[in-house]
């Protein structure tokens, strides 16, 4: 179940809003300029390839491609792995994206499988949204953000993108995000 936490950028310690409630999570959004949906799960083998999650969501992928004018369209996954590197993979990806920055254009991205956190920094809050399976959530470009995926990341997901070169990441040098609540918090803390 998705759960939506809203701080004042200045008050980690005291949640303003918490809900995982959709329709709540969703207005909230809404608010800030951020699309959020919940798509029905499809039946997916347990380690899916990419052809695999896009055929068991086309007609959904379609629809989103073709509203927002996406030209390409990929999946990544992580699961826990037994290989000695492991571990070194885990930090170099999670540390990617755990500092606050920007892209030029949207970031579009579905959870087929698993979770991830989304930390939005939008007038003076920061809008944490645990996203699980089923969600959909659309950053707009130039929206602050950072992104977790825990220690022990587990998930496939879909993402969105307007031209081949993907997102780059324009940082903003704020430490903000080491502030508030890990990935690894706010699961722990439901």
């Amino acid at each position: 179940m998705t759960l939506l936490t809203v701080w004042r950028d200045d008050a980690p310690q005291t949640p303003e809003v918490r809900t995982e409630d959709a329709a709540e999570v969703a207005a909230v959004l809404k608010g800030i300029g951020v699309r959020f949906e919940q798509w029905p799960l499809q039946e997916l083998p347990e380690r899916p390839t990419q052809d695999d999650v896009l055929a068991a969501y086309r007609e959904r992928i379609d629809g989103v491609t073709t509203a927002e004018g996406y030209v390409l369209v990929d999946v990544v996954q992580m699961h826990p792995s037994d290989d000695p590197s492991w571990a070194e993979t885990v930090r170099t990806s999670r540390e990617k994206f755990l500092d606050e920055h920007t892209h030029d254009d949207d970031e579009d991205r579905f959870f087929a499988t698993g979770s991830g956190v989304f930390y939005l920094h939008v007038d003076g809050r920061v809008h944490a949204v645990l996203c699980e399976a089923g969600d959909l959530l659309s950053v707009p470009g130039g929206t602050t953000h950072w992104f977790d995926m825990g220690t022990a990341p587990d998930y496939v997901s879909v993402r969105f993108f307007h031209d081949d070169d993907g997102w780059v990441g324009s940082f903003t040098g704020s430490d903000v995000s080491r502030r508030f609540p890990t990935y690894d918090e706010l699961a722990a803390g439901r």
